[in-house]
């Protein structure tokens, strides 16, 4: 195994990839993403990941009970997206408020914000309510990390 996956917890390229916005999609598991080779952290007190640099995913921030609620809230924002538009630093998901609610939404972003305090949020209610954006946008790769983790092209 190289020094490199060493790093990230034994876990290959492809399996980091897929955990670093865990908060996002399963809400449970701590994950990061490298900053131009600088090495990983971790904290031995708990389930906490940081990279010297800009992202960072803490776990810590939420309860269990928080973590569970985050999950169902994620499942459901991932499953009901209408859209995912690409902005100039960021994306944009769109829902339907027939699906989504604009309270849910806010209450994902809070807790989104937490654990992942390296990206900004955006909500948007438009077109006479009748449509729900979220955009995540943040500070400069920020967009190459949101599109290696929701699997957008």
């Amino acid at each position: 195994m190289s020094r490199r996956k060493e790093r990230f917890f034994g876990m290959s390229k492809g399996t980091v990839a897929m955990a670093v916005l865990a908060p996002f999609f399963m809400a449970n598991t701590a994950a990061s993403l490298p900053a131009q080779d600088s090495p990983a952290k971790t904290n031995k007190e708990g389930p906490v990941a940081t990279v010297e640099g800009k992202f960072y995913c803490n776990i810590k921030a939420l309860t269990p009970a928080e973590r569970e609620r985050h999950k169902e809230l994620s499942d459901k924002l991932l499953s009901a997206r209408s859209e995912t538009i690409e902005t100039s630093n960021g994306y944009e998901f769109q829902y339907s408020p027939k699906n989504v609610s604009l309270a849910e939404v806010a209450e994902w972003a809070v807790a989104e914000s937490k654990c992942c305090p390296f990206f900004d949020f955006h909500i948007d209610l438009e077109r006479e309510g009748t449509l729900v954006c979220l955009r995540l946008t943040g500070s400069e790769g920020v967009k190459v990390f949101i599109r290696a983790e929701f699997g957008l092209r």
